[in-house]
């Protein structure tokens, strides 16, 4: 069996302090590739310096709505230069983020848009950060979807209506250690109703972990706990939900495993 944590965050103190460790503990728990995410500069390149260092470990670059501002042509260059790198394998995580609301919108939506363009010219996926702001995601993502290659809502928060208008612009839908909260019933509909051949899994490590160890820090080898749960609402083996996510990774990711 191979799983595929699709989303994590191992520059963060949390993980990269016992990297060693986050591994051996992922490969027990047949997690065998960990897409780790950048959320600015900084950790973009430091995500790209850990995907050189490790062959099981792919980087993304972006920056976060959290951090977003108008990009200076220096900024844009260095994300070019960052997805230039075969080891980078998507734009992200990038979006718009209402629920925080910790930038102004406008300025939200304007950096989305730069990083988009920047995809686009890339030839790359693009991993979306959308929390209540899926109204404006779509205004902007749908004229630009057909020369998008590939996209992945990360960590979805939306109900089953919108899951649908994510895959009819052909994006993947990951799952989160939330799945496995026992009041989750938005999201376990919508995993319930999302073919199968459209499901990613990840942590999104150090956050959102899953249960049984709810309330510590999220690594890696916890999205078995993940896949194991959509397994079961799917009414699958887990060998088979396995398989069929990490085909997923790879295709979406261009990943090597």
């Amino acid at each position: 069996m191979k799983l595929v944590d699709t989303h994590a965050h191992l520059d963060f103190p949390e993980l990269s302090q016992d990297l060693e460790g986050v591994f051996i503990r992922a490969l027990e728990r047949a997690v065998v590739h960990i897409v780790t995410v950048g959320i600015d500069i900084e950790s973009s390149f430091a995500s790209l310096k850990l995907a050189q260092s490790f062959t099981w470990v792919s980087a993304t670059a972006g920056i976060h709505p959290h951090g977003a501002h108008e990009l200076t042509p220096q900024e844009i260059d260095q994300l070019r230069n960052l997805l230039a790198r075969k080891e980078v394998v998507a734009l992200g995580e990038i979006g718009l983020d209402y629920y925080r609301d910790r930038q102004p919108r406008p300025l939200q939506k304007r950096c989305f848009i730069q990083q988009l363009e920047i995809a686009i010219e890339a030839g790359k996926p693009v991993v979306f950060h959308i929390r209540e702001a899926f109204e404006d995601f779509f205004s902007i993502v749908e004229p630009l979807a057909p020369r998008l290659a590939g996209g992945v809502v990360h960590c979805f928060s939306g109900d089953w209506e919108i899951a649908k208008r994510c895959l009819d612009l052909g994006f993947y839908i990951s799952i989160p250690g939330v799945v496995t909260y026992p009041k989750a019933f938005i999201l376990q509909d919508v995993v319930k109703k999302v073919p199968v051949d459209r499901i990613l899994t990840e942590t999104d490590a150090p956050f959102l972990t899953p249960v049984p160890y709810r309330g510590k820090p999220n690594e890696p080898s916890y999205v078995f706990y993940t896949a194991q749960t959509i397994a079961e609402i799917k009414g699958m083996d887990l060998e088979t939900l396995a398989e069929q996510t990490t085909k997923n990774a790879v295709s979406v990711f261009n990943i090597s495993l």
